[in-house]
Order: structure tokens, then C-alpha cells, then sequence
């Protein structure tokens, strides 16, 4: 069972899509798993054939338990695990004849008439509940936390659920990750004028977002400020080669999730396009891989649509940044002596200063505002 996220412990196997004998490669979806975060698509990385299922769907497992054996490719089949067959237990004794027991009708409990009344209205046990009054007797107070309690043992809904993974996600950010925050100003009228001309070019369905700019952007800086691209694990900075940008998607029950974009430092903007297009419905169907929700290396977010001019958000452990885009604004400009009036998007970014410093970080700006000035290298 894979971690799925910093704020998970356990899932629950829903079914298996390979039986024993079946082949598979990497890439391949062997079985679906429910989260808080929905029902994700269980990954293999490696080809081989399944050679044992080793848990059955239904049952709510911890991550790292072994879900099934898959045998690499050459390999002998491993033994199959069959429990040992039990010794057949002695006959037993034919049972003495007893009197018949008698039982003591249960006491009624002990209870203020209040007490009584908000009970029945409340559905709660009276026999249940410990009363606290004088000689036990239970009192409205008593029935009330009994209610209260009651309410909190019942199953959330997903809606619920989902909201108290984020929670405890973003408690655990704020908690253990030491954040700095830097802002700046990025002139987009070249991004958007060389976006126009190539969109006057394309069909409708074809046509590229800005988004596509500014995640290949991001990709670009991360080129140039790699520190900035990785994990803090184990009490130090794990770099990564490949940008796998999560990008955040808003969801129609509630809340956030940022998925991976894979391999943004290798895509052209089209493809960026198609993954983006594959990528939104899927969340929000409830229908993610696992790998989207643990590879990705940085986070990209924006709230432009809302009006939002500027955000700082919050970094994904063990992430150490997020970079943040607001809403692209008309204002004034100065530019060669004059003002003049440019489209202006504010960029931020949050990252985590056991990672890397302000100095670094304003490089990271610097290097993202080249990049969309030539949109045409992106």
C-alpha cells in the first residue's frame, strides 16, 4: 500500500484489476484504493506477472502492507502461501445437565425526568450513559455529551473527510515547515501578444492557455535555481532532475488537490495542453493515479479566475516550494522613461528556508520573468 500523501496512514482496497498469471508492465493499473481524497489508481513500476494476491478487497489496510507479489520477469514463481491445515479437535465431553438459569431483569437506570425527556428526544441509550448527578443518577448534562459523542462516531462524508485531510496536511506545513515569502511583477504583454498570434492560428479546441506559459515558465526557472525542485526529507534536500509540477485543481464538493503534471521540463506547450485536459476532469471525477499524487517536485497555483491579484500559499510536504500566480491586471507600467499601461501578473513564491534562502529564491523570480518574456523559447 503506497503513501498516497504526508497526511496518510491507511486506505481501503476496493478491488484488484490483475488476478494471479496476469501480466503487467510499468504504468499498468493493477487495483483502486478509497482515500480521503477519493478513489485513486493503483500503479505498478516494474514488468513482470502477478504471482500472488495477498490482500482482499473491503479491508481498510496501513501503508506499507504488502498487497500482492509480482514476480520479475525470468523469475521463478515464489511458494504459494497456504495456511497449515489445523489438527482436528478432540470430541468433547457430553454436557452435564444444569438447572435453569435465572435472569434478573436489568434495573432501569437512574434518571432525572430532564434527563429522561432529552434522551428520547435525542435517540441516546439511557443505559449507556454514566451519570454524574448525586448517587449516580444521570442528568441532562450526562445525555448531552452522550448525544455528542454520538455525533462525532458517525461516518463523515466525503466532503467532511476530504476537508480534514487538507487540515491535517496544512497544520503539519505550518508546524514543521519554517516559510519565507517573496513577491514580484512580471510585464505579460509579450507572453499574451505571442499567445494571441498562435492562437489566431489554431482551431478552438487547440488553442493554448495562458497557464501552459507560465507552468513551462516555472519549469524553465527550476532549471536554473534547481534547489528549488525536490524534497526535505531525513533532515536535508533531496534535488530532483525531472520538474513534475503539481498543479492545483479546485474541486466541486470542496477544497484543493494538486495532481502531477509529469515531466513539464519535456513537454511542448501542446502537450502540456492534452495533460492539462486529461488531468482536471480526472480529479475531479475522483479518478487519480497514484504517482500524480506523490511525484510531484513543486506546486503551481493560481486564483486569477476568482480576481485574486496575489496569493502565498502554503507548501506540500516534503515539497519545498509553491509558486503562486494572481490575476493579470491592467495598470500603469514604467517603462524606458514613460508610463505606460501592460497587463501585470503578480508571482509569488513560498518555500521552505531549510531548503533555501531569500537570495535563491528572488533568483528563482528573476529567472521566471525572463523565461516569459521570450514565450517563444518556452
Amino acid at each position: 500500500m503506497p503513501s498516497l500523501g504526508a497526511d496518510m496512514g491507511a486506505a481501503i482496497l476496493m478491488h484488484w484489476r490483475v488476478k494471479p498469471g496476469d501480466k503487467v508492465k510499468r504504468g499498468d493499473i493493477i487495483a483502486d484504493v478509497e482515500t480521503d481524497k477519493g478513489l485513486i489508481e493503483i500503479e505498478v513500476f516494474e514488468n513482470g506477472v502477478v504471482d500472488q494476491i495477498l490482500a482482499e478487497p473491503g479491508k481498510k489496510l496501513p501503508v506499507g502492507t504488502v498487497l500482492a507479489v509480482i514476480r520479475g520477469e525470468g523469475q521463478a514463481a515464489a511458494p504459494a502461501i497456504m495456511p497449515r491445515p489445523a489438527a482436528a479437535p478432540p470430541p468433547k465431553p457430553a454436557p452435564e445437565a444444569k438447572p435453569p438459569v435465572r435472569v434478573a431483569p436489568t434495573p432501569r437506570p437512574r434518571a432525572s425526568p430532564l434527563a429522561r425527556k432529552t434522551a428520547q428526544d435525542l435517540g441516546v441509550d439511557l443505559t449507556a450513559v454514566k451519570g454524574t448527578g448525586a448517587g449516580g443518577v444521570i442528568e441532562q448534562t450526562d445525555v448531552l455529551q452522550a448525544a455528542a459523542m454520538m455525533k462525532e462516531e458517525k461516518p463523515l462524508a466525503p466532503s467532511e473527510k476530504f476537508r480534514r485531510a487538507i487540515a491535517a496536511v496544512m497544520s503539519r506545513s505550518n508546524r514543521e515547515i519554517p516559510h519565507y515569502y517573496l513577491a514580484t511583477e512580471i510585464d505579460m504583454r509579450r507572453a499574451l501578444d505571442w499567445l494571441t498570434a498562435k492562437n489566431a492560428q489554431r482551431s478552438l479546441k487547440d488553442r493554448l492557455l495562458a497557464a501552459v506559459l507560465l507552468i513551462k515558465a516555472v519549469a524553465g526557472a527550476l532549471h536554473d535555481v534547481p534547489e528549488l525542485n525536490g524534497y526535505w526529507i531525513d533532515d536535508q534536500l533531496q534535488k530532483k532532475d525531472a520538474v513534475h509540477v503539481g498543479f492545483a485543481i479546485a474541486l466541486r464538493q470542496c477544497g484543493l488537490i494538486a495532481p502531477a503534471i509529469h515531466d513539464v521540463h519535456l513537454k511542448t506547450l501542446d502537450e502540456l495542453m492534452v495533460a492539462i485536459h486529461d488531468l482536471v476532469p480526472r480529479a475531479r471525477a475522483g479518478r487519480l493515479r497514484s504517482s500524480e499524487l506523490t511525484d510531484a517536485t513543486i506546486t503551481v497555483t493560481s486564483l486569477g479566475d476568482l480576481g485574486v491579484k496575489s496569493l502565498f500559499g502554503v507548501i506540500y510536504p516534503p515539497q519545498v516550494a509553491l509558486v503562486g500566480f494572481g490575476k493579470i491586471v491592467n495598470q500603469p507600467w514604467a517603462e524606458a522613461g514613460a508610463v505606460v499601461v501592460r497587463p501585470i501578473l503578480t508571482a509569488t513564491l513560498s518555500a521552505d528556508h531549510r531548503a533555501t534562502d531569500g537570495l535563491r529564491g528572488a533568483q528563482f523570480l528573476e529567472t521566471l520573468n525572463d523565461h516569459l518574456q521570450t514565450p517563444e523559447k518556452l
